[in-house]
């Protein structure tokens, strides 16, 4: 429905809120002109642009939440979801706060009676969120249903959506640097599917032990890395590494991945003998009778860094769009970086360009080059923008390891 339908439904103090909001100016009690004078503000390009410089980045992850969704109806809960931004947790430094040393009792004293006349405490996440929801309804972009099955559900106007998203668009394009085609550049389309089969083939061929935490030891990592397209180093004991697979600790971050996917899609196992061995199902991958499906490890990578990045549909649809053509990799994350959370050690821009752009690449999504001037540049491929527009992600389609770490993935 659009917002001229959905105006027609709103009751008229829901009307009065949104033309509040607006200043809208009628002088007339007709329900009729109300929703007129309503239409022709909030449709104008300049009042949405307008909103969208107010609004706080919470609002603004939360509004990017719900655009590129083609869901029409939410539960309450699920727009709180949302809003909470629940990676805010996360944001803050891990390490702990030094403990203040206990004060006198008569500097206590003080204090308790200073607090009795301290102004209220900040509201807490779950009133932030509902501010967040009442204030997208007094913009006119969130409503309630109206139907008995719907009313307490609620939508957002497809017209509005459409709006929010060009403008969002334009805005965010005027601070992006283009560029012309690169000398040289990165295309890993089709390698990582290719290199899945390298690797089932390599344990078909291969004795893998691994430990009792299913890990395969450092010489047999090095020995699959070398049967794959890309190389990478082994991670190093010195850093974190948490939160983007089982085994992300212990294994490159593609092959990480790779991994990953090869066991959701019961391809292999991890006996309880201590090695790792095919299933059927790869072992006719492995001999070719079935190929990886590269918008099914496109999927599973959505799912899987979901749990850190809750935006990250959000994010990979900006990044097709804005990458269309040639586009410097450090324009893009000024731009797009404020929509994303830190997550324990992992910055915004270490997520942005270590999880996102990269593993983009990895799965035939961008294409990574640089400049003649020495500036990194990406470009959506073909395939990544009909991977991208093909697949939407609901937000709340996560992988959750803890609980799945056991189960086959077979969507």
């Amino acid at each position: 429905m659009n917002l001229a339908d959905m105006l027609c439904y709103a009751d008229i103090a829901e009307l009065k809120k949104i033309a509040d909001t607006y200043e809208c100016s009628s002088t007339s009690h007709s329900k009729n002109e109300l929703i007129q004078t309503i239409l022709a503000t909030v449709q104008r390009r300049d009042v949405i642009e307008s909103r969208i410089r107010e609004i706080s980045g919470n609002d603004l992850r939360f509004l990017n939440s719900l655009v590129f969704e083609n869901r029409t109806a939410y539960s309450l809960e699920e727009l709180k979801a949302r809003a909470l931004d629940k990676s805010a947790a996360t944001s803050t430094s891990v390490a702990s706060e030094p403990v203040a040393a206990p004060e006198p009792p008569q500097q206590k004293k003080t204090r308790s009676r200073k607090a009795k006349n301290a102004p209220p405490p900040p509201p807490g996440p779950e009133e932030i969120a509902r501010l967040s929801i009442s204030r997208f309804k007094s913009f006119g972009w969130l409503f309630n249903g109206f139907s008995q099955q719907t009313r307490s559900l609620f939508q957002v106007p497809e017209d509005i959506k459409s709006r929010l998203c060009d403008v969002l668009e334009k805005r965010y394009k005027t601070s992006l640097i283009y560029t012309g085609e690169p000398p040289a550049y990165r295309d890993e389309r089709s390698l990582l599917a290719e290199d899945a089969v390298h690797f089932l083939r390599f344990v078909r061929n291969s004795v893998v032990p691994i430990t009792a935490e299913g890990v395969m030891y450092k010489r047999q990592i090095s020995q699959a890395l070398d049967q794959l397209a890309v190389v990478e180093p082994l991670p190093t004991q010195a850093g974190w590494r948490f939160g983007y697979g089982r085994h992300f600790r212990d294994y490159p971050d593609r092959f990480s991945l790779l991994y990953d996917f090869v066991y959701y899609d019961g391809l292999v196992s991890e006996n309880g003998d201590g090695h790792l061995t095919l299933t059927p199902a790869g072992i006719d991958a492995a001999s070719g009778l079935v190929k990886p499906d590269p918008a099914k490890m496109y999927r599973f990578w959505m799912r899987l860094y979901k749990g850190p990045i809750p935006n990250l549909t959000s994010l990979v649809q900006w990044i097709a769009r804005l990458s269309a053509e040639w586009v410097t990799v450090e324009s893009l994350r000024e731009v797009l970086q404020p929509l994303i959370r830190p997550y324990y050690y992992d910055t915004a821009a270490d997520i942005f360009e270590r999880r996102i752009l990269r593993m983009l690449m990895h799965l035939g999504v961008l294409r990574w080059g640089e400049t003649e001037l020495g500036l990194q540049v990406v470009k959506a491929t073909p395939q990544g923008r009909a991977l991208v527009s093909g697949h939407p992600l609901a937000f709340e389609d996560t992988l959750k390891l803890e609980e799945d770490a056991n189960k086959p993935w077979n969507r």
